[in-house]
């Protein structure tokens, strides 16, 4: 497991808002999980400065997240 980012914000019930590590960028479209590696959804876009990226992820759900929770890609 490789980490994400920290989720920055959450948008509505289906969008996440991860800030991102410029050295360790993930793949977009690959899974994201969290620290027990249950399922949170796909990495769909990478956004913003070199320095100081962003991704969004698509959640079916994002009842359970909160901002600041470390996330993990597989």
């Amino acid at each position: 497991m490789k980490l994400a980012g920290r989720i920055n914000s959450i948008i509505g019930k289906h969008i996440i808002v991860v800030c991102c590590d410029p050295a360790q960028l993930p793949r977009i479209h690959t899974e994201v999980v969290d620290r027990r590696q249950k399922p949170v959804g796909k990495l769909v876009e990478v956004f913003g400065n070199i320095n100081a990226p962003y991704a969004t992820v698509y959640c079916k759900n994002t009842k359970n997240r909160i901002t600041g929770e470390k996330i993990y890609t597989k």
